[in-house]
């Protein structure tokens, strides 16, 4: 079998195609979408993630600005930064980068960001509609991989959906995301995570696995069934000899799963391109919230 590789690349640019007529409308209004970026500390991989966003919005025309916090902020001094990016009408969207430093607490910060804001779709208050079937911002990694169903036209109905992970950031919103009453979706979906007995039980019965664990090489090709689809949210810095010293590498052994899966998505080159297009469609959204 022929496995179809499902390239977020592409996916991507389609995206930025369609914003294109909305971001000059937006601009018609004197409005360009701005993001405020906090991020904190020196975690490589972070830093890396916002050069790329940073380097995406420039080369759209909109702005975004990245406030840099060394690991010794406090979380008084990181909610005072959020109160006043909220209260600052030129921010359309605000991300805090994660992860935070430990004496940060994850939940504090995600609370205190305006929800017509939080364009990384974390708040409860998003979090809550989206689980209503009514979402207003979508996590950004949950929403491309549902745009990457829809460009690839695979339509989630009467299949079944195996979500591996259970994280408020990938696993529980595209496990709501795929079983929604709407096109492309209506899947019957199973979650597996760490409580799991037996996780590759309900792989193998998976017509489309969506892999969210942080695990290197996690699923095997024998852990599904022939012609699956398997999108891999996994990037994993695994220690090399090559140039860079690391190789990226999914949750999944695309080399045992190349040839059996009838589609998959590459790491990188997958939704690691989704996730950042989704941030670009999220901000612009809450810039057209403004005008409306």
């Amino acid at each position: 079998m022929d496995t179809q590789i499902l390239s977020g690349k592409v996916v991507s640019e389609s995206v930025y195609k369609g914003l294109k007529s909305r971001i000059v409308k937006l601009k018609t209004n004197s409005i360009t979408p701005c993001l405020a970026v906090v991020l904190i500390g020196d975690d490589a991989p972070s830093h890396v993630y916002v050069k790329n966003k940073t380097k995406k919005f420039a080369s759209l025309n909109l702005n975004s600005e990245t406030i840099m916090l060394t690991n010794e902020t406090s979380e008084n001094a990181l909610l005072e930064i959020i109160n006043n990016l909220n209260n600052d009408n030129k921010y359309h969207g605000i991300l805090v980068q994660l992860p935070l430093p430990n004496h940060i607490n994850n939940e504090t910060i995600i609370n205190a960001i305006d929800p017509k804001k939080d364009v990384d779709g974390f708040n409860p208050v998003n979090l809550g509609r989206l689980a209503a079937g009514r979402p207003s911002f979508i996590p950004c990694t949950p929403k491309g991989i549902m745009r990457v169903f829809e460009y690839y036209k695979i339509d989630l109905s009467n299949k079944h959906v195996v979500v591996v992970g259970r994280s408020n950031i990938v696993g529980r919103p595209i496990s709501i995301l795929t079983s929604l009453k709407r096109k492309y979706s209506n899947a019957t979906t199973t979650i597996c995570h760490s409580g799991t007995k037996n996780i590759s039980y309900f792989t193998k019965q998976a017509d489309i696995v969506i892999l969210a664990l942080g695990s290197p090489e996690y699923l095997k090709g024998d852990d599904i069934k022939e012609g699956a689809t398997v999108i891999d949210v996994g990037i994993n810095r695994v220690n090399s000899l090559s140039d860079i010293g690391y190789n990226l590498l999914g949750d999944c052994e695309f080399s045992s799963i190349n040839g059996k899966a009838s589609s998959i998505t590459p790491v990188p080159g997958g939704i690691g391109p989704m996730t950042i297009a989704m941030l670009v469609e999220n901000t612009v959204e809450a810039a057209e919230n403004k005008i409306k």
